[in-house]
Parts: C-alpha cells; structure tokens; sequence
C-alpha cells in the first residue's frame, strides 16, 4: 500500500482539503507539521495518535515538523472547550515546553522542532491586524466549529483572547511556510478549521496552494475523547504514568475499541492486525488483541525493556509467584486496589477480611474461606480459622496480598 492507503486503512484519514493529497502523501517530499499545546508538563496518549502520524509520514520520505506553541500555549486553543481555559504564567510555559519538546525528540528522531514564541513574540499588534487579520472576515471566524459551539446554548460565550487563537495558527502555518517550505498542516478533526484558515492566509499573500489533513479524534470506549483535564489521564511521561499503569489501561481496553487502538498506534503490519481482530470476535475471553495492544504500545513510548517489565508484573497477578516482585513492583501492581492497615501482629484471617472488606462479616469471611475462594498471596486458605502471620507471611516483610475470587484484591500493609 501506498502511504494514503495505509492512513485510511488504518482509520487516520478523516478529511483532506484537496484531492491531490493522497497523491502527494504517496510521492512523498512534503513538509508537515503538528502543534502541540504546552498547557502541562507532558503530553498524553490523545496526543500520541499524532506523534505516530509524523513518524510515519517521516519514515515514507516526507520532512517533519513538531511545533511547540510557546505563544499559543499561552491563549489556549478553543476547540473542544465549554470554558475559557486558565491562562499560565511564564515560568509554567517555560516549564512545560522543555518538558514536552525531550518527548517530542525521543520519540521523532530526524524532525524539525519549532516553538512559535519565536516569532510570534515579536510581532506587533498593529502589524498583526494589518498583516494578518484583514485577510479574515468575523463572520468567517464565527461560523467555525470552534468557536460556534462557544456561542449555541452557552452564557459565558468565547473571550477576544481565544477568538483570536486561529489567526495565530494561521500565521504559524504562514512562517513555517516561509521558512521552512511546510505546505502540509495535520491534526484531529476538531483542528478543521484553524488549519483551513492557515491555507487561506497562505493563498491570498503567497498565491500558493498548501494542504491539510485531519485524523479522528481518539476516543474511549464511551465516546469521550482523551485529554488533559479529564479524570484519569494517561500521560506519557513515566514519572505521571508508570509504564505499568500504561501498560494496565491498555490491556484493559474494550473490545469494541482494541481493534482502532492497534491501527491507531502500533507498528504491526495489517495481517498481524486482522488476525487479532478476528481473535476478538472468535476468542475474547483471553484478550489477545490487548495484550498485543499493550506490549507494543508501551515499548514504543517507554522501550521495550519496560513493556517486558509490564508484562511480568501483569503475569503474575493472580500467580504465586508475585513474591518474587522487588518490593517497587509490587506496590505499584496494586496501585489501583484498596489497601488496608493492620497492626504488625499476627491476625485472624477471617479479621483481616472484614477489616479488608472483602466480607461483610466474620460468618461471610468464613464462607467465602470454606467456599474455596480466598487467596493469600495467590495461594488459596481453606483453613478459617488460620492466621495471617506477618512475620511468616508478609512480603518484603510489610505487604500481603489478600485475594477474593478472580478479581477483588487487597493489599495489606503491616505497621
């Protein structure tokens, strides 16, 4: 397949503002950038989805550009907003930019990394409106999606600063067409209309004809999309989010998304793919495609050291084998359980379970013993009247992992 077919093989085409873009795409030789926004320290798997698009146009022969808005970030893009975003301070900025341009270089060796404070800082207010804003009408920059979904239904409406958020976009696409050749603009679908105001700027003062290509918008298995000020972001830096916990969200994707994710984000060439979809259908109980999912995600963002690593530690979650986790490990395998305090002393097993609360009394924590289905460190108990005995017990001499069923952990640290 050719670079265009294999986007929307993979579901990564959404619109282009021109048909010779898939022509172009194959031929390869273009110049294409991505902005990213600074407004934290790390970038998150909603962002990764076009990380992997500049990889891919790079590696079939196009240049790339990763652009940092140090000016934008400062305003906020609009889209995809109910509210007017908090504006950072220029320490936080600065912060953040060094933060995510170490991302953006480990993960697209050979690019071209821009931040847009460089020129627009310097430009005037009054060279702006000449140059730029009077190529545009208001009411062409109302009826953008954007910032009409600010207007409909809403009383707080849309602020001058971010109304004005896509002519500065227009005008990155304009410099980096000057200085750079750029003549090709990506992002998500709610990116549409900035970038079409960029191609605009670019024909009435340059007379040149460059284009835009949008991708969907990654979503979750309910339809909301990812972002940063969503509970439960997935950031990729690992000091946010460990490679395990990365690794955890991905293999516990739905089935109805896992087969987008692994056309979305992996490398695997569309044979392997189709066989893990069909695996879905024929087989989902033992989730496959997840597993590969979140293999081949992790190592791409954390290396494949860690993905391994993941992987270990998620084989064993119900092995008895978890004690031979280092100590890190295993707090961090139980990181999403409840944990539960108990006194350095031997205590009555069937305490420890309602103290856990894995049962509601002392007569249920003995059925559920009796009933064969209680684990101590993934060992089954069939004594009730037994003792959890730190000394003897404990892992790494203050943890043990308390198990009901197939999936109700708890873990119980000794003080």
């Amino acid at each position: 397949m050719g670079l265009f077919d294999e986007l929307a093989w993979r579901g990564l085409v959404h619109d282009f503002t021109d048909p010779v873009v898939p022509e172009r795409l194959d031929a390869g030789g273009l110049t294409a950038y991505i902005g990213f926004d600074p407004s934290a320290d790390s970038l998150h798997i909603g962002h990764l989805l076009q990380m992997c698009n500049l990889r891919r146009l790079h590696d079939a022969g196009h240049r790339v550009i990763a652009l940092a808005g140090g000016a934008t970030g400062m305003i906020g893009d609009p889209g995809g907003k109910s509210e007017e975003r908090n504006l950072l301070s220029a320490g936080e900025l600065a912060h953040n930019l060094a933060a995510i341009r170490a991302q953006l270089e480990s993960f697209l060796p050979g690019a071209v990394f821009e931040d847009n404070a460089q020129w627009l800082a310097g430009v005037s207010v009054l060279d702006f409106l000449r140059d730029v804003g009077k190529h545009f009408t208001v009411n062409q920059m109302v009826a953008k999606e954007s910032v009409k979904t600010r207007f409909e239904g809403r009383e707080q409406g849309i602020s001058y600063t971010e109304f004005s958020y896509m002519l500065l976009q227009a005008y990155d696409f304009l410099h980096l067409h000057d200085t750079h050749g750029c003549n090709l603009q990506l992002g998500a679908s709610d990116q549409w209309g900035n970038i079409t105001m960029g191609i605009e700027l670019i024909r009435k003062v340059r007379g040149t004809t460059v284009f835009g290509l949008t991708t969907p918008l990654v979503l979750k298995a309910d339809g909301t999309k990812f972002g940063k000020s969503e509970t439960g972001t997935i950031w990729l830096d690992p000091r946010r989010t460990s490679p395990y916990q990365f690794f955890q969200f991905l293999v516990r994707s739905d089935d109805s998304v896992v087969a987008t994710y692994l056309r979305y984000f992996t490398r695997l060439p569309r044979e392997r793919i189709e066989e893990l979809e069909a695996a879905v259908a024929a087989r989902p109980e033992q989730r496959e495609a997840q597993r590969a999912l979140a293999w081949e995600v992790t190592a791409l963002v954390h290396g494949p050291a860690e993905a391994d690593r993941a992987a270990h530690a998620a084989s064993l979650l119900f092995s008895e084998e978890i004690a031979s986790l280092d100590e890190a490990t295993l707090v961090e395998l139980f990181s999403d359980a409840p944990s539960c305090e108990l006194p350095r002393r031997p205590v009555p097993l069937v305490d420890a379970l309602v103290a856990s609360g894995l049962a509601s009394s002392k007569s249920d924590a003995r059925r559920q013993v009796q009933g064969g289905g209680v684990y101590l460190n993934n060992r089954r108990v069939q004594d009730a009247d037994s003792c959890i005995d730190p000394a003897a017990t404990a892992l790494h001499g203050n943890y043990v992992v308390l198990r009901r069923g197939r999936a109700q952990h708890r873990l119980l640290r000794f003080a």
